[in-house]
């Protein structure tokens, strides 16, 4: 209604009009054609019984008029209808109802704008009748008119910036050249792709099977194809003939050119990758027993790559060949693809060769890959795909008798998921794991299921002889026979054994200063343990590790000697997930244990291949820089038109359709139970009465199962705690259906056996629609690495303030069929409200609205927090193994530092010289740096060298507190104290 009693805010809160927003071709006063739906709701006696119906709809109502428009902007605004609706309002017994077209002209940044609304002008109260119209829709007939550009969108040569129309308090749709329409919400269909061009040519064999034997004509037959599209799509001539009939700009063209070398340089890579694999027996051994590997494992269940995937592969195994710390190793190589890709299974691809390639080359143990997630809660299902993985590597490599220890995989997130290490029970303090708790190894089951058989006959069990913490796999049929997998969920279990593969959160880094058993993540340990299954040894203690430097409590042994060369212990590639992640205060610290784990690692003598993940990216080469001091680049480069690239093109199947909603008048959380309610109904009524639904739907009854099994789990996401945790108590008491709705919460927070259950009960649900989750509430968590093929309706609470964020949580629904996400707008605000009027435009051009990441390692506050790691973990790391070499003591103490420090020695300038390489503060810009470093560094000595200090541990002799225990914590902590003193 107009004159609102909410004032100026009413065109958001409570808007009493709804239309369109166009660029006539002309300005002549022509009269527009406008048609008009709605209905309205009136009150009626229903009776005495207290659920009585009160309220009863109209019949549809429907006007049209043609409506002059003004010739100029100042011009009044002009209207017409109002007659015909005041008549149709009093068909139906609403006197006093009434509503009017409304023609404006108004100043646009490109000229004038017609604005064409349908307005409801009742008046505030009639007896009996709800003066909002319902169900209202526009439709306008406008002659020809201009598109609109996105004016926050930079002109390129892939990309269209044309709008036809926006809407007014809603969507709107071109119905014909001259024609638009009203929706009631904003919707946008985002197509799924297909990971072969057809103008590339027949598809080459990539499958497992074809790769896993001859190799070679297949990745041929794939490199010939490439040059093929190349030439056909980024040649010269080609440019040039868009250049013109898109009239382009010179920047433009520039731009095009500039990509155009980079898919050559790409394409050289491909080349080069080809060549060593036909050239490098080894090599392209390696690659065989990893296709072979992933044709073999009972846990995949497609067959064939995806040709970006061995693109992947080809354009890096220079890094796995060459390591030459000025090569291909100096180049952060980060795999950019869209979520729902698999670029899981691409870097997996590249690790398990690795792997195997280690093997040939003569690392027959030690970490081959060290994967960080930025995520305190690391993704259960990757794990299981990585687990699956190896699994079958380690089969293959007992096949074909490859020497060295067996595969295995390393499960590194600490304490808020697993045990750091399992104490004998008179050692334990209270909340540690009790060895002798028969319940205790259940709390920590990690793997869904077995990687050998796929059978989920799971146990878990505490072996007290080797003490470790083991999954057991009870099926009869599993080739690995009952014994515990190769598996390892505790830290100092890890340690012990130095996993093929380790998975863990990125918060870990920070160990390497706490922890001289984190020697392992960038050299050689100390030695091995002489005892069966003890595995390697580190500095020794006083309590664990034991005397001659074992984990394994209790043991006095002293240390064996290691097996291989010092430098090959060291992990050959570390691997980052969900780069974008890496920003603000966790980048720039993390920027800084990046720069001491290469240091420490080329102190051994070996430089990692660091490769990264991300399906979002925006200043990639910025962030990578400042993370990790190399140059970087993308994999695969974006085609020449949007969508379509040599390694994926857009279809016309269906992915995902996006609605976006702006509720007016109630809460979200109310507009999220109804949404959530009715989904849920429609669901049940299926299952009730699935002969009307199919009749209902126009499809045959037989497919209502299937439908039911794949739409009948809703996600509502929140992307504060606040928002997941309120509508997780409204699931409980909100919602009204006949049947339990059960509900999960999928966040932070939620407890790790809890979030293996429920991702179980999402995976494989019950047979009994009644028994099964219907709702989730998640947060952030969801939003990386979940990948559930039944989330398929997602309501999404506000937009989240990243649209990278947007983009990998929406991606969480359709991945295999075509998903809904509704997207309600907290239209109070203005980044929503911005959003909502340029909806479809925000959906289909968000990978092009993120924002770079905001990164900088050269913060003096960064340098402030992280100081005391970086000299804990250069005394952990190089001067420790040193003063045990000759013969000096441990060094935890004070006393025995300042020992060691003048016996070796360890200079104060030599100190701060290796500081400034190693965080690259070396140019003119850096002088403050420099200076507080050089400041940290004299306190931290004059403390050291204290004769009258009292510190009892190294960590106390910092300037500005110890080393910090997680890479998160940034923010000044502040001491809790219970009545007995302080916790």
């Amino acid at each position: 209604m107009q004159n609102s009693r909410l004032g100026e805010r009413s065109e958001r809160l409570e808007p009493c009009e709804v239309g369109m927003r166009l660029r006539p071709e002309v300005l002549d006063g022509r009269p527009v054609s406008c048609h008009a739906r709605l209905v309205v709701w009136g009150e009626f006696d229903g009776g005495e019984a207290p659920d009585a119906a009160r309220w009863r709809k109209s019949a549809p109502i429907e006007v049209t008029a043609d409506l002059r428009t003004p010739t100029a902007i100042g011009d009044a605004a002009t209207s017409a209808g109002r007659a015909d609706f005041e008549a149709a309002f009093h068909s139906v017994g609403a006197d006093g109802m009434a509503c009017e077209f409304h023609a404006e002209l108004e100043a646009g940044k490109d000229g004038p704008e017609l604005v064409i609304t349908l307005v409801n002008v009742s008046i505030q109260e009639i007896p009996h009748w709800d003066t909002n119209v319902y169900e209202a829709s526009l439709e306008v007939r406008a002659g020809q008119t201009r598109p609109f550009t996105l004016d926050n969108l930079p002109d390129s040569f892939r990309y269209s910036r044309e709008v036809p129309a926006y809407g007014v308090n809603g969507g709107v749709v071109q119905v014909t050249s001259d024609t638009f329409r009203t929706e009631d919400a904003a919707t946008h269909d985002q197509s799924r792709p297909s990971y072969w061009d057809p103008d590339a040519g027949p598809v080459p064999d990539l499958s497992f099977a074809t790769l896993a034997t001859n190799p070679l004509p297949s990745l041929r037959a794939l490199v010939t194809a490439c040059e093929k599209w190349g030439a056909r799509h980024w040649g010269e001539r080609v440019l040039a003939s868009r250049a013109i009939e898109e009239k382009w700009d010179a920047g433009m063209r520039q731009s095009a050119a500039d990509e155009a070398a980079l898919f050559e340089e790409e394409l050289r890579r491909l080349r080069a990758g080809l060549t060593l694999l036909e050239t490098n027996e080894n090599l392209r051994r390696s690659f065989m027993l990893a296709n072979r590997s992933f044709s073999d494992s009972p846990r995949i269940s497609h067959t064939e790559w995806r040709a970006f995937q061995l693109g992947f592969a080809l354009a890096n195994t220079a890094s796995i060949v060459d390591e030459s710390a000025d090569g291909d190793r100096s180049i952060v190589d980060t795999l950019w693809f869209a979520t729902g890709g698999g670029k899981t299974e691409t870097y997996l691809l590249y690790v398990v060769t690795t792997a195997f390639y280690d093997r040939l080359r003569g690392k027959v143990e030690g970490i081959t890959s060290w994967g960080r997630f930025p995520l305190r809660m690391l993704s259960l299902q990757q794990t299981q795909r990585f687990a699956d993985v190896m699994a079958a590597a380690e089969l293959v490599r007992q096949k074909e008798q490859i020497g060295g220890r067996g595969f295995s995989l390393g499960f590194l997130v600490g304490a808020s998921g697993t045990p750091n290490r399992i104490q004998r029970s008179n050692n334990a303090r209270l909340g540690d794991p009790d060895p002798n708790d028969p319940g205790m190894p259940e709390r920590y089951q990690i793997l869904l299921c077995c990687p050998f058989c796929g059978s989920d006959q799971l146990r878990m069990d505490f072996d007290q002889k080797y003490w470790t913490l083991n999954h057991i796999c009870t099926a009869l049929e599993c080739p690995w026979g009952g014994r515990p997998l190769p598996f390892r969920i505790v830290d100092d279990e890890i340690f012990r054994s130095l996993p093929t593969v380790v998975l863990g959160t990125l918060d870990k880094a920070a160990s390497i200063a706490m922890q001289a058993a984190m020697r392992g993540f960038y050299g050689p340990p100390s030695g091995r343990c002489p005892e069966m299954g003890h595995g390697f040894t580190y500095a020794p203690r006083s309590t664990l590790p034991g005397p001659g430097g074992c984990l394994f409590p209790g043991c006095q042994s002293a240390t064996g000697p290691l097996t291989q060369r010092e430098a090959l212990y060291a992990p050959t590639v570390r691997m980052q997930d969900e780069l974008h992640l890496l920003r603000d205060s966790l980048g720039a610290v993390d920027s800084h244990y990046e720069a001491v784990l290469d240091a420490l690692q080329q102190h051994y003598g070996s430089t990692p291949k660091v490769i990264a993940s991300s399906a979002t990216l925006a200043g990639h080469d910025d962030q990578v820089l400042a993370l990790y001091r190399r140059s970087g680049r993308t994999f695969p480069r974006p085609g020449p038109r949007a969508g379509w690239s040599f390694w994926s093109r857009t279809t016309d199947d269906l992915s995902r359709r996006f609605a976006g909603l702006a509720p007016r008048g109630v809460t979200l959380e109310y507009a999220t139970d109804q949404l959530t309610e009715s989904l849920q109904r429609v669901t049940r009524s299926a299952l009730e009465d699935p002969e009307a639904v199919a009749k209902a739907m126009g499809i045959d009854v037989s497919a209502i199962p299937r439908l039911v099994d794949t739409y009948g789990v809703d996600v509502v996401y929140g992307s504060n705690l606040k928002d997941v945790e309120a509508v997780a108590r409204s699931f409980d008491t909100q919602i009204q259906l006949d049947r339990t709705v059960n509900a999960a919460t999928l966040t932070g927070r939620t407890p790790l056996d809890e979030v293996r259950t429920n991702l179980e009960r999402l995976v494989t649900p019950e047979p009994d629609f009644y028994d099964r989750l219907h709702l989730v509430a998640a947060s952030s968590m969801l939003s990386h690495g979940v990948d559930v093929n039944r989330l398929n309706v997602m309501v999404m609470l506000g937009l989240p303030l990243a649209t990278a964020e947007f983009i990998q949580t929406t991606s969480r629904v359709g991945r295999t069929h075509p998903g809904l996400v509704i997207v309600l707008h907290k239209i109070g605000r203005e980044r929503d409200a911005a959003v909502y009027r340029t909806f479809p435009s925000f959906v289909d051009h968000a990978s092009r609205l993120i924002d770079p990441v905001p990164i900088t390692a050269k913060s003096r506050r960064v340098l402030e927090l992280t100081f005391a790691g970086l000299i804990q973990a250069r005394v952990y790391g190089i001067h420790e193994p040193a003063a045990i070499a000759t013969k000096l003591r441990q060094l935890t103490k004070p006393m025995t530092v300042r020992r060691a420090f003048s016996q070796l020695p360890v200079l104060e300038q030599d100190e701060l010289r290796s500081l400034i390489e190693m965080l690259d503060i070396q140019g003119p810009l850096d002088e403050n740096l420099r200076c507080d470093l050089e400041r940290y560094l004299r306190e931290f000595y004059r403390a050291l060298n204290d004769p009258a200090s009292n510190a009892e541990w190294v960590s106390d002799l910092f300037p500005n507190g110890g080393p910090m225990r997680s890479l998160r914590d940034v923010e000044e902590q502040a001491p809790v104290f219970s009545r007995g003193g302080r916790s």
